[in-house]
C-alpha cells in the first residue's frame, strides 16, 4: 500500500468538504481532498448547461430504463434525463431500508452543491435553545451570538443575495441586493402582512445565486438551470467557489474516485493518524497519514466510515464510546402544502426565470402562537404566470390557435411547507452485515420514520397553507399532503450529535470527535437539532469556525 502525508485530509467534496479545504489550505496546511465519485471541472463537464427541453431525446424526462436502475430516485423530482448520471444509481450504491427512506446522493465532485436548492438562512437562539427550552435529546453547547460572525464570513465568500427584512426568527446577513417578488407575490405579502397584523411575514428567499458579481463568478442570468451546473458561476458550489480558491493556494491536492474506508486510529496516542481508502476504479487500497482529519462526506456517509473505522477500543466504531454514533438522524418534511390561481394581473409578467422563490418564516409555538405540538415549520413557494397550454383545449389548429399560443396564461399561487423534525435516539443507521456493494463493503442500514410530532404539524402545515392563500385571496385553493417519509428533504442531519457532554454525544462545541480530537465532522452529521429551515449555511459556518480552530490548535501542539 502506498502511503503518503499530509497535514490534513478533507473527506468529501460537498458543500462542507469544499469550505474545509478552502480554509486549511489559505491558512498554510497541505491538504488532500478525498471523493469518492468521479471529478466534474466546472463549465467543461457541464454537459447539459445550455440545453433545452428539445434538446433532449425525451425531452428531459425519464424513461422506463431510468426508472428500473433507480427506483429509489424515481420517488420524486431527481429522476430525470436532464440531471441523468448526477444522482447515485440505487443499483451501483445500494442500501437496506427498514422502513422507507428516501436517500438521494450525489457522488462526484462538488457533491451536492452542484444540486442543491440553494436557500440558505441563519439559524436563531430560537433553534439553538430549542432542545434545552423543550427537554429533547440534549442542548446545543453553543449559541447563535458564536456563529454569528462565521455566518457572517462564509455568506460574503459565499454570495447570498437577499433582503433584509429584520425579523427576529431568521437573522439578517450579510447579503447581495435581493431578486424581485412577482407582481402577484408582492400583493399577497401585503394582503398576509395586513390580515395577520404583522405576525406572519412572506419574503423573497435568501439564496445562494449572486445578484453581484464576485471573482470569477457572474451575476445570476435569470436562466434557473442551477442544477445542471453554472458556466457563470452564478451560484454557489464547491466548482465555482471554494475549489478555485484551495486551488489557488497551490496546497490542495485533489483525488476522486476514493472511497475512504474507515479512519485509522492510534489507541495510545489516541488520535486518528490517517485513512484507508479503496480505489474506485483500481480496488487497490491506499493509505493516506495527517495530523487532522476533516470528515464531510454527507451525514449518513460520514456515519459509515465512523461505524466501519471499529477498532478493539470501540466496537461500534471511532466515535461511538456515547452510544449516540448512527442514532438521531433528522431530516425535513415536506410534500404538504396549498395552491391555487389568481385573477387579475393579465397586464403583468414575469422577468426572465427567476431561481428563487418566496419564503415564510416559521411563526408557531411563538409569542401567543401556541400548538399542540414541539417546534414548527416554514413555506417555500412561489406566484408565476402560466403557460399558453391552459388555454388551447379547443383549439387544434388554425388561426385560433396560432393567437391562442401567443399569450401566456393565468396567475397561481403556491407554497409547500417545511417542517423541523425532532431528533431521536431511534431514528438510526448501522451496518448491514449481511448485504455488501459491488466493491465487497457492508452497505448501510437506515431505520428511521417520522414520529407523531411531525404527524400532528403536518395538519397544520397543510390547514395553515390553506387559509393563508384564502385569505391573501386565491382563488380554487387546493391542498395536498403526499409522502410523509424521511429523506425527501435531502436535508439529512445528525448520526454524530454536537453536546457539552462526551456521554451523550460524539463531537464536542468545535466539532470534535471526543474520542479522537484530531477528528472534525463538520457535515450535517453533527447537528443536534435540525430548525425548519434549509441547513447548508450553517454547516459552512461551523465547518469555517471548526477549521480556524484546528489550526489554531495544531500550531499550539494540541493535535
Amino acid at each position: 500500500m502506498a502511503e503518503q502525508n499530509f497535514d490534513a485530509i478533507v473527506i468529501g467534496s460537498g458543500i462542507s468538504g469544499g469550505w474545509a479545504a478552502k480554509e486549511l489550505t489559505e491558512k498554510g496546511l497541505k491538504v488532500l481532498m478525498l471523493e469518492r465519485g468521479r471529478n466534474i471541472e466546472h463549465v467543461k463537464d457541464y454537459v447539459n448547461a445550455k440545453k433545452e427541453a428539445w434538446d433532449y431525446p425525451h425531452h428531459g424526462r425519464k424513461t422506463q430504463e431510468m426508472i428500473a436502475q433507480n427506483q429509489v430516485l424515481d420517488r420524486d423530482y431527481p429522476l430525470n434525463e436532464q440531471t441523468y448520471g448526477m444522482w447515485v444509481k440505487d443499483t451501483e450504491s445500494p442500501y437496506t431500508e427498514v422502513k422507507r427512506y428516501d436517500w438521494f446522493r450525489g457522488y462526484h465532485v462538488g457533491g451536492r452543491s452542484l444540486l442543491w436548492g440553494r436557500q440558505s438562512y441563519r439559524w436563531s437562539d430560537l433553534d439553538f435553545e430549542a432542545n434545552a427550552k423543550d427537554g429533547i435529546a440534549v442542548d446545543w453547547p453553543v449559541r447563535y451570538k458564536e456563529i454569528e460572525p462565521w455566518y457572517d464570513y462564509v455568506e460574503k465568500f459565499a454570495g447570498i443575495s437577499g433582503n433584509r427584512d429584520g425579523l427576529p426568527v431568521l437573522p439578517d446577513g450579510q447579503f447581495m441586493p435581493p431578486m424581485e417578488m412577482t407582481c402577484v407575490e408582492k400583493d399577497v405579502a401585503h394582503r398576509l402582512k395586513e390580515y395577520y397584523k404583522g405576525q406572519r411575514a412572506m419574503i423573497i428567499g435568501r439564496t445562494a445565486n449572486i445578484t453581484q458579481e464576485l471573482e470569477g463568478r457572474s451575476a445570476c442570468q435569470f436562466r434557473n438551470k442551477c442544477w445542471l451546473g453554472c458556466p457563470f458561476g452564478a451560484y454557489f458550489s464547491t466548482q465555482s467557489s471554494t475549489l478555485p480558491a484551495a486551488m489557488k493556494t497551490g496546497n490542495l491536492t485533489l483525488r476522486p474516485w476514493s472511497i475512504v474506508t474507515k479512519i485509522l486510529y492510534d489507541k495510545d496516542k489516541k488520535r486518528a493518524t490517517g485513512v484507508e481508502i479503496l480505489d474506485a476504479e483500481t480496488n487497490k487500497t491506499y493509505v493516506y497519514n495527517a495530523k487532522i482529519i476533516f470528515l464531510n462526506a454527507s451525514t449518513l456517509n460520514s456515519a459509515w466510515i465512523l461505524m466501519n473505522s471499529a477498532t478493539d477500543v470501540w466496537e461500534g466504531g471511532l466515535g461511538s464510546s456515547s452510544g449516540e454514533l448512527g442514532h438521531n438522524i433528522m431530516d425535513h418534511h415536506l410534500g404538504v402544502g396549498a395552491g391555487g390561481r389568481m385573477e387579475g394581473y393579465e397586464d403583468k409578467y414575469t422577468f426572465g426565470r427567476r431561481a428563487n422563490g418566496i419564503y415564510i418564516p416559521r411563526y408557531q409555538n411563538i409569542g401567543t402562537d401556541k400548538r399542540d405540538y414541539l417546534r414548527g415549520f416554514g413555506y417555500q413557494g412561489s406566484g408565476n404566470r402560466g403557460g399558453w397550454g391552459s388555454k388551447v383545449a379547443e383549439f387544434t389548429i388554425g388561426a385560433d390557435f396560432k393567437e391562442a399560443i401567443s399569450e401566456p396564461g393565468g396567475w397561481s399561487m403556491g407554497m409547500m411547507g417545511f417542517g423541523e423534525v425532532l431528533p431521536d435516539h431511534k431514528n438510526f443507521a448501522t451496518l448491514d452485515k449481511t448485504v455488501k456493494d459491488k466493491w465487497g463493503l457492508n452497505v448501510l442500514k437506515i431505520d428511521a420514520e417520522l414520529k407523531e410530532n411531525e404527524m400532528k404539524m403536518r395538519k397544520d402545515m397543510l390547514a395553515d397553507a390553506i387559509e393563508m392563500l384564502t385569505n391573501a385571496g386565491v382563488k380554487d385553493v387546493k391542498g395536498y399532503d403526499a409522502n410523509a417519509v424521511l429523506g425527501r428533504g435531502i436535508h439529512e442531519m445528525g448520526t454524530a450529535r454536537m453536546g457539552a457532554d462526551p456521554k451523550t454525544s460524539v463531537v464536542n462545541k468545535h466539532n470534535q470527535i471526543w474520542d479522537a480530537p484530531n477528528v472534525f465532522v463538520t457535515d450535517g452529521s453533527f447537528m443536534t437539532s435540525a430548525a425548519c429551515v434549509n441547513p447548508s449555511l450553517t454547516y459552512m459556518a461551523f465547518t469555517a469556525r471548526a477549521a480556524d480552530f484546528a489550526v489554531s490548535e495544531l500550531k499550539k501542539g494540541n493535535l
